[in-house]
């Protein structure tokens, strides 16, 4: 669909290399607008998603993470501005909205001030179900935008954040299902195993990926994507497609939220995590990486408890 939206449905690569900068369009996780002959560029991006935690704080904590994550894949470390988009369900009575509508604008505008950005405006609307995100916005020099598209033979690939949010969000909510409990239960999976996933599985969410972006210029960052809705294969695959050298990306491992799978075999469930399909939200960067750099680059990301999934090599 996005391929689509392209100038005369172009499936041609979403990056471009001019003498004005350069320039990203629809199908990577930011646009860059290179502005004239200034050495600047504008790099935007808009997200959102459907509340999948139970705390309307924590869950505007984690659009404005899933937002800004766009940026931060690309290293653009500085966000100027930011626009939030919100629908609030009509399910909720009145008061209802009363407590929920201001948590949610306060997760949202505390994580924001965390990044160092702020909220200059949005739209709020009522829609049968919630929703949250915005338009993360910065004008950049182009020597801080690392592009997506030079990966080299030898690179390590390192993900910052694990995988299983999905799993971990809904297995919170089987918690209130008596057939799920039994079946975690009889699997040796205690409702306080449960809980511990889907704490973790909120922390994940809610953490900036900042830092990561900061370590990417750190450490000569060849590119990276931020993994979502596609899961981790579908946007490797994304990223594979936009290389300018002949380099296939190789995934030997998935780093999941401890508990993850034994929940997986004991539900009869998948959510295609071991296929790299399963949807993240807010998911960590996956970043192509010299080999001689990826580890402390992980060191440095220890908040974040970034791993090597994988390796790029040459075509065969």
């Amino acid at each position: 669909m996005l391929k689509t939206l392209q100038p005369g449905g172009s499936s041609s690569s979403s990056v471009q290399h001019g003498p004005a900068g350069t320039q990203i369009d629809i199908g990577m996780d930011s646009s860059v607008t290179p502005l004239g002959a200034s050495g600047f560029s504008l790099v935007q991006t808009i997200d959102f998603f459907y509340p999948s935690v139970e705390d309307p704080y924590i869950s505007g904590k984690i659009a404005c993470a899933n937002v800004l994550s766009d940026l931060y894949a690309l290293g653009v470390t500085r966000c100027d501005n930011m626009l939030m988009v919100m629908a609030v369900s009509t399910k909720l009575t009145e008061s209802q909205r009363d407590v929920v509508v201001p948590l949610l604008i306060k997760g949202f505008r505390d994580l924001a001030a965390e990044a160092g950005t702020r909220i200059t405006g949005g739209q709020t609307v009522l829609n049968p179900w919630p929703m949250i995100g915005g338009v993360a916005s910065s004008c950049c020099r182009d020597a801080e935008i690392i592009s997506p598209d030079g990966a080299e033979p030898g690179d390590v690939l390192v993900l910052t954040k694990p995988l299983g949010t999905q799993v971990t969000s809904n297995a919170h909510q089987w918690l209130d299902r008596p057939q799920r409990v039994e079946q975690l239960e009889k699997a040796g999976i205690a409702a306080e195993d449960v809980r511990r996933m889907y704490f973790r599985g909120m922390d994940s969410m809610a953490r900036l990926n900042l830092t990561a972006a900061q370590l990417m210029h750190r450490h000569g960052a060849h590119g990276a994507t931020d993994v979502t809705g596609f899961g981790l294969l579908g946007h490797a695959q994304n990223l594979a497609e936009v290389q300018q050298k002949a380099v296939e990306l190789r995934i030997h491992t998935l780093p999941v939220i401890r508990g993850v799978p034994e929940v997986l075999a004991a539900t009869g469930t998948s959510f295609k995590l071991m296929q790299g399909y399963s949807a993240e939200t807010s998911g960590g960067l996956l970043v192509c990486l010299p080999k001689e750099n990826a580890v402390k680059f992980c060191e440095e990301c220890s908040g974040s408890r970034a791993t090597l999934p994988g390796s790029s090599g040459t075509w065969w």
